[in-house]
């Protein structure tokens, strides 16, 4: 195990952003999953006035991680085994290294269907990774109907051959690690864009994940957020059917810079997030607003009538990648679930990805 990155002053490293936000997404969906079937007036009610504003009780312990940071860890083991092993040695096979690793999410959730998933796809691809050895990722945390349901069909959902017409926001929430080992924010944005719609089939659902993958591709290489948004946003309008999407960024950017303070009642009015672009919208508007303050652009994120743990889990993941590690407040990170997994995880990201010009290898020549 690598030993995660030290504080160090100054504008944060790559190792440091990586680290960020891998941890910022799980602090995000921690805070969040608490409240995430909770309207604005039933979360004030029980927490007060300002709302959630620490680590809460969820699944019987503090700090719990949901399927938003638990799918997110398995896109990362599948990068990772990506670049590892000879089966996925073509760079176009990186996504179905995605596919497989999402395979072991669902084996870790359809306890029913084990034996056949092992028979129709076959132990390397679906037993042979060190997630499905902590029995803590085989508890049920209120997974995504649409991935289990994708991902039973036996068929990889891509964008010409899409498996349903889902939308849904666990596309985008798993995202984060796609953005943080891609250079290339072009590369992100491809690969964001094909591991959603391995479970997600409506454009609406996997082009957020691309344009999210791009931001946080620009954010790791140090590019400041408003730039990195701005860049992403070039990146998605060059892409066939992006209006839904480029109108969930347009709405997150003027809210977020207009003279009203961006409160539950704004987030309200931005949608329920749900959906891939409300989540989105939610998330980057409430980032944005923050301006590098983690904390403000969490609670923020977690305190409205939407699906709070996967808003502020993208949020996190956003903020993160922009402050780096040392950002995020030290009390919500004692208490985090996995956390030593997690950063383990980032740590092999940044080892065994970054280090060795993941672009050119697996996705194709600058």
């Amino acid at each position: 195990m690598t030993t995660p990155c030290q504080k160090k002053p100054g504008a944060p490293d790559r190792r440091s952003r990586i680290l960020g936000a891998m941890l910022g997404g799980a602090v995000g969906d921690a805070l969040g999953a608490p409240v995430a079937d909770m309207d604005i007036a039933a979360i004030r009610e029980r927490y007060g006035k300002a709302g959630i504003f620490r680590m809460e009780a969820a699944y019987e312990r503090t700090g719990a991680i949901t399927d938003h940071t638990r799918m997110a860890l398995f896109t990362a083991e599948g990068l990772i085994l990506s670049r590892v092993r000879q089966e996925y040695a073509r760079e176009e096979l990186a996504v179905t290294a995605l596919y497989h690793a999402y395979l072991r999410w669902l084996l870790t959730q359809d306890f029913q269907g084990q034996g056949e998933l092992v028979r129709q796809h076959g132990t390397c691809a679906v037993v042979d990774g060190v997630l499905t050895g902590y029995r803590e990722l085989f508890a049920r945390r209120a997974p995504c109907r649409t991935c289990l349901s994708a991902l039973r069909s036996g068929k990889m959902g891509t964008m010409d051959r899409p498996v349903n017409d889902s939308k849904s926001n666990s596309g985008l929430t798993r995202v984060a690690p796609v953005g943080l080992v891609c250079v290339d924010a072009s590369k992100a944005f491809d690969l964001g864009c094909a591991s959603a719609a391995i479970t997600h089939g409506h454009p609406g659902g996997y082009l957020a994940a691309g344009f999210l993958a791009a931001l946080l591709s620009r954010l790791a290489s140090g590019q400041p957020l408003t730039e990195a948004v701005a860049d992403a946003t070039g990146i998605l309008t060059a892409t066939s059917g992006h209006e839904e999407c480029l109108r969930a960024v347009e709405k997150a950017v003027a809210w977020s810079s207009g003279q009203q303070p961006v409160t539950s009642e704004v987030l309200d009015a931005l949608g329920d997030g749900r959906t891939a672009e409300d989540a989105l919208t939610i998330a980057l508007c409430a980032a944005l607003a923050a301006d590098r303050d983690f904390r403000q652009g969490a609670l923020t994120a977690v305190n409205h009538s939407g699906d709070s743990g996967a808003t502020a889990a993208i949020a996190g993941s956003i903020l993160g990648a922009g402050g780096g590690a040392d950002g995020i407040p030290d009390e919500w990170l004692m208490e985090l679930e996995l956390k030593g997994l997690i950063e383990e995880t980032a740590m092999d990201l940044f080892d065994q990805l970054c280090t060795l010009d993941y672009d050119s290898r697996y996705l194709g020549k600058a």
